[in-house]
């Protein structure tokens, strides 16, 4: 039995140089991330005297392109790997992936492998939604294997011999629910007997994308204030971590009810309310955290960001995080009561290409125009 699978190819503008990647999501796993591996092409005329460099870059934009003026600039190149894959050097000991050895049989003498590891703490593939007057690249964390012809790996090369392809570092979410996430607040009223109480449930901890969240809501009414109506949101949370207050929070999902209200004193009322968080509903909203995006894909809200530790955030990384809120209102002298709950929002796991372990597979190469390279001052720009 033959089995396609796809491979990913792109050359640089002259074609000396051709990247081929067996896939552009790399799963960051919590302890370690995805090695980076593909093959890289080489001209036979051109390789006389020359080296040939691949590096991973992580590009992080922090402000709007329009806003650079006067010489500021909004946007971080990190290179989080480098080696020299032509000449190969004798260091290197490779153990070839079943895709790398198929490619450079097919390819013959000029491919040469190659393979690059990410630090555990790099940051996940996110970008920030642009608003509707908004032209540029969005804000947010972006990746790409880099392959040039230089001197040296510090070189910049020039933008005909050299080819990047975007990439993504993802998270999956976990293979088990954690604890069921439960809550009750109360508030009592100054010169008023008795207290009003809230207990809000959620079915589980861990929802996939697209997925209902059922929020279970309780009220009991001891007080002698009225419950007028209730409502239930979540938020996103985004916390751009290279700037001490780059934190804030947004609804993206609500629903708003008077049905079972005025809960009167002494009345209890039990009530379920769902929520769908979906890109689709914010389409138009600036600043929403999205799944970093490549070229030609759609995307969706962002996947909770899943740390190792609390403190081990990078500092050029965006984190994104989730919860229910649910806020009961008592008119104007009786104020409102609130209470919160964190929950996961993520993709769950693919199940693994069986063509990547067979030998008799057979690939489909999906290619890339070679004019989506471009160079500003000393930064990559990929369109």
């Amino acid at each position: 039995m033959v089995v396609n699978f796809k491979v990913y190819k792109k050359s640089s503008p002259n074609g000396k140089i051709t990247l081929y990647l067996g896939k552009r999501d790399f799963v960051d796993h919590i302890s370690g991330v995805e090695p980076i591996d593909g093959v890289l092409v080489l001209d036979g005329d051109y390789l006389r005297d020359r080296k040939i460099f691949g590096q991973v870059v992580c590009s992080f934009r922090y402000g709007r392109e329009e806003d650079e003026v006067m010489g500021l600039n909004f946007q971080k190149d990190l290179y989080l790997a480098s080696d020299q894959i032509y000449p190969p050097t004798p260091k290197r000991e490779e153990n070839l992936t079943k895709l790398q050895e198929r490619l450079l049989k097919k390819l013959g003498p000029n491919a040469f492998p190659f393979t690059f590891k990410l630090p555990t703490s790099a940051p996940a593939s996110v970008s920030l939604q642009p608003g509707p007057d908004d032209n540029g690249k969005p804000c947010g964390v972006q990746y790409y294997v880099k392959a040039f012809a230089g001197e040296s790996e510090t070189d910049r090369g020039h933008k005909r011999s050299t080819v990047a392809l975007g990439i993504r570092k993802v998270q999956f979410a976990p293979t088990k629910q954690g604890r069921q996430p439960c809550t009750v607040v109360r508030k009592d009223f100054m010169l008023s007997p008795g207290e009003l109480e809230l207990e809000v449930t959620l079915d589980k901890q861990l929802y996939h994308h697209n997925e209902k969240i059922a929020v279970n809501i309780c009220v009991r009414n001891n007080s002698n204030k009225v419950v007028k109506k209730m409502k239930s949101m979540v938020q996103q949370g985004v916390d751009v971590v290279l700037f001490q207050n780059g934190q804030f929070r947004t609804s993206v999902a609500s629903v708003e009810t008077q049905e079972g209200c005025p809960i009167q004193p002494g009345s209890s009322l039990q009530k379920v309310m769902y929520l769908v968080p979906t890109l689709e509903a914010n389409r138009d909203r600036r600043g929403i955290a999205l799944d970093g995006q490549l070229k030609h894909q759609d995307t969706n809200l962002a996947s909770s960001t899943l740390l190792a530790a609390p403190d081990q955030r990078d500092a050029f990384g965006i984190v994104v995080s989730y919860s229910v809120k649910v806020k009961l209102y008592l008119g104007a002298l009786g104020g409102e009561l609130t209470a919160e709950l964190p929950f996961i929002l993520m993709h769950p796991r693919p199940d693994r290409n069986p063509a990547l372990m067979r030998g008799d597979s057979t690939a489909e190469v999906a290619t890339f125009r070679q004019d989506t390279v471009d160079y500003a001052g000393n930064e990559l720009k990929v369109q």
